[in-house]
């Protein structure tokens, strides 16, 4: 049976849930779990995606993604096959690892976002030691939810959470936890059944970022940023400047809405496995330099102010 399109909002938050195919555990060390994690990261620093809630268990993994305006199909299939690559590489194994393409529904509204956030939190209490103190679970973002603490593993955006639930107070925060711990699975069973193709109803107040930004615009901001000629973006064996290159490709993945192939032919007819290289290369840099680490945020605010 052929499957279905995914439907798909950029402005959306979605409820993601990824698994394993049934012999094969999709984390088998605590190792993995800190190597998906890591890899969230990475991918949110490029992408400025925002992560509201997360828990992996050991053969699927819950995620609560506000898209951001980029498209979060890209963005989970960038972060899965990664992932593969390197679960495979580590067990010496072949083959598929995630079971069918991740699973995603978008969030309708605040009650159900809610909702969303003690069902996911809920998930240890499966887990032999943790039924009354989930809280305590390395891989799940409740510590955060609950106390001070910022989140070990860098994924979550609590702000948004904080302003949502309004939880600055011992007296919520318990309320809360007392939600999860009672968490009636049978009510909730139909969450699991309903990854399903649905529109969305939520609305809310939050900025999202714009993904249309023309290649002109982009290519005059990195060229003028990193003192070198337009014209040697254009040049396919320009050697000199493949970090400016990377960055014009990590910029038009994100902010251009523009696909591999139409990427391909305005570097110069490049292979489209050149440019997944660059976008690594690009990525790293924005990643790992100080240099380039606020090159993404400093583009959207010139443009904001361009535009006032």
């Amino acid at each position: 049976m052929p499957r279905l399109a995914r439907i798909k909002n950029e402005c959306a938050i979605y409820h993601i849930m990824v698994r394993s195919i049934s012999e094969v555990d999709l984390f088998r060390e605590d190792e993995d779990k800190i190597k998906y994690l890591d890899l969230i990261n990475q991918y949110k620093k490029t992408y400025l995606f925002k992560v509201y809630a997360y828990c992996l268990m050991s053969n699927h993994g819950h995620l609560i993604i506000d898209s951001n305006g980029t498209d979060i199909s890209k963005v989970m299939h960038c972060i899965n096959l990664k992932y593969a690559r390197y679960f495979n590489e580590k067990y010496k194994r072949h083959g598929h690892l995630f079971q069918d393409r991740f699973k995603s529904k978008i969030v309708e509204n605040e009650r159900y976002l809610y909702a969303l956030t003690i069902y996911i939190h809920n998930n240890p209490t499966d887990i032999y030691g943790y039924r009354y103190n989930p809280e305590k679970y390395e891989f799940s973002s409740l510590k955060s939810y609950i106390t001070n603490k910022k989140d070990k593993f860098k994924v979550l955006d609590k702000n948004f959470i904080n302003l949502m639930f309004n939880r600055d107070d011992k007296v919520t925060k318990n309320i809360y936890m007392r939600a999860v711990l009672r968490c009636d699975m049978d009510n909730l069973r139909e969450l699991d059944g309903e990854f399903d193709n649905e529109g969305t109803k939520y609305d809310s107040k939050r900025h999202i970022i714009k993904r249309n930004f023309s290649i002109k615009q982009v290519i005059n901001f990195i060229c003028k940023r990193m003192n070198v000629t337009s014209e040697s973006i254009y040049i396919k064996s320009s050697r000199g400047v493949v970090n400016v290159k990377a960055i014009v490709v990590v910029f038009m993945r994100v902010f251009c809405n523009i696909g591999c192939e139409d990427i391909c032919k305005v570097l110069g007819n490049i292979t489209q496995s050149r440019v997944s290289a660059l976008f690594n290369v690009g990525s790293n840099l924005i990643i790992k330099s100080k240099i380039y680490g606020n090159i993404l945020n400093d583009f959207l605010n010139l443009e904001s102010r361009n535009l006032a």
